[in-house]
C-alpha cells in the first residue's frame, strides 16, 4: 500500500511542478496561445495522483496487489502516463517556442494511448478476478 501512496504523491508533485512550469515558461516567452502545457498538470493530477488514490482504496477493499496481473497494470499504466507527460511537455514547449512538431512525436504520443489502454485492461482483469464469486 505504501507503494501506491508514494506513486500518488510523486504524481502530485509532478502535477504541481508542471503547473508552475506552464505558468513561468509561457510568461517568460510572452506566449498567450494554446499549448499542451496548459492541460499537463490536470492530466498528471487526475490520471496519476487521483487514479492511484482510487487504486489505493480498491487495494484496501480487494487486495489487488496480490494478483499476478497487478504488476502488469502498474508498470504499463505508469509508463503510459509518464510517456504522455513527456510528450505533452515536449510538444507544448515546442509550441511555445514556435517550433514545429514532427510526425514522430505524434506516433510516440499515440503509443501513450496504447499503453494506458492496455494498463487499464489489466486493472479491470484484476478487478474482475478479485470481485468474482468464489464457488
Amino acid at each position: 500500500m505504501r507503494k501506491l501512496v508514494m506513486t500518488a504523491f510523486v504524481y502530485c508533485l509532478l502535477g504541481l511542478a508542471s503547473g508552475v512550469y506552464y505558468r513561468e515558461f509561457t510568461k517568460y516567452n510572452d506566449f498567450t496561445g494554446d499549448t499542451q502545457l496548459s492541460v499537463l498538470h490536470t492530466h498528471l493530477l487526475m490520471l496519476g495522483m487521483f487514479m492511484f488514490l482510487i487504486v489505493l482504496l480498491l487495494e484496501k477493499a480487494f487486495a489487488l496487489t496480490t494478483s499476478k496481473n497487478f504488476k502488469l497494470f502498474y508498470y504499463l499504466y505508469n509508463a503510459g502516463v509518464l510517456l504522455m507527460a513527456t510528450m505533452f511537455t515536449i510538444k507544448g514547449s515546442m509550441t511555445v517556442l514556435g517550433k514545429e512538431t514532427g510526425a514522430a512525436l505524434a506516433g510516440v504520443s499515440g503509443m501513450t494511448h496504447i499503453l494506458l489502454t492496455v494498463g487499464l485492461v489489466y486493472l479491470f482483469i484484476v478487478l474482475f478476478e478479485k470481485t468474482a464469486k468464489k464457488t
